[in-house]
């Protein structure tokens, strides 16, 4: 298969690395300075079990974005793209995709936040669009490095309870990379766990600045993750979605472990005075709760604070 990585991060670039060690053809979709330095440098990938991997530039083609010419070749030419790029440029990624793949291409969102899903589906079509979360944590160094600190799964989905002949492929692929997959039927549940894991940690790790790791240390920033994410587990259930079956604490709590050397991206994005995903966030959550009827407390305080902080950074 040849397959098409979008947006080449923290989460981008260990997807785009761990499917280098499997004999597709991958592009990278980057932009600026990313896309320079995997054109000219290749990628570094500090894997979780320890080696580090220098990965050629020659094992995947580069699309800058931002030029034009690296398109060429490049239209309606892949099997599957997985959207890895931040929530808020979610319809202009879905857009590319729809360029880059064939007329039967398949494209995947695992990028945190909600409503990601729903706008590749308007673009794509059912047909083509899958949807889906990741626990694996990584965080990129000021030289590109990879550094890919907890291993977890991708769970992926297409609203069916199981995956269409020509969706196999997909899963096959991410198998043999090494990326943990597996098939969820709940798709909507899927998601909507995954923001709510992303709303216990990623604004208190970005306010406090600290690790996944030390909000378990805390006692106090631990109990705010746990109000935060039953907040969300409220809104998805009055909003229709199943959480009923999940033990939310538990969850919660094992990412915090398994990540916990991480630096989430809320809190890189805070260091670098970029633009956080909050809206796609406490955000939603917040604007999912008042439709409800419903108050949202601890989602409307997160999402005042880190948009304070984006207004100070600005």
């Amino acid at each position: 298969m040849r397959i098409c990585v979008l947006g080449t991060g923290s989460i981008g670039g260990l997807i785009l690395g761990a499917l280098c060690s499997t004999e597709h053809d991958l592009v990278a979709v980057s932009r600026g300075e990313t896309a320079m330095r995997l054109s000219t440098e290749g990628l570094v990938i500090h894997r979780h079990d320890g080696p580090i991997e220098m990965i050629p530039s020659t094992r995947f083609s580069v699309i800058d974005t931002e030029v034009q010419e690296t398109m060429q070749g490049n239209i309606e030419n892949s099997d599957f793209a997985i959207i890895c790029g931040k929530s808020g440029d979610t319809y202009d990624l879905a857009k590319l995709s729809s360029k880059l793949l064939s007329s039967k291409g398949i494209a995947l969102t695992v990028q945190n936040g909600l409503g990601n899903y729903e706008t590749i589906r308007e673009i794509l079509g059912s047909y083509r669009s899958m949807g889906g979360s990741t626990t694996h944590g990584a965080w990129r160094d000021q030289d590109g490095a990879v550094h890919w600190e907890g291993f977890g799964e991708m769970a992926i989905g297409s609203g069916e309870s199981d995956p269409r002949e020509d969706e196999l492929p997909i899963l096959d692929a991410l198998v043999s990379s090494g990326l943990n997959p597996r098939w969820t039927g709940k798709l909507q549940t899927t998601i909507w766990t995954k923001a709510m894991i992303n709303v216990a940690i990623n604004p208190i790790c970005a306010i406090a600045g600290i690790t996944n790791g030390d909000i378990e240390t805390n006692p106090r920033l631990l109990s705010l993750a746990f109000e935060a994410a039953n907040e969300v587990a409220s809104v998805g259930h009055a909003h229709g979605v199943d959480m009923s079956a999940l033990d939310i604490e538990e969850i919660v709590l094992g990412v915090i472990r398994s990540t916990s050397e991480n630096k989430c991206s809320m809190l890189q994005d805070v260091m670098a005075a970029r633009p956080t995903e909050i809206d796609q966030l406490c955000g939603k959550v917040t604007e999912i709760a008042e439709t409800h009827g419903i108050p949202a407390p601890v989602n409307t305080t997160l999402l005042a604070l880190i948009k304070g902080i984006e207004a100070t950074n600005r």
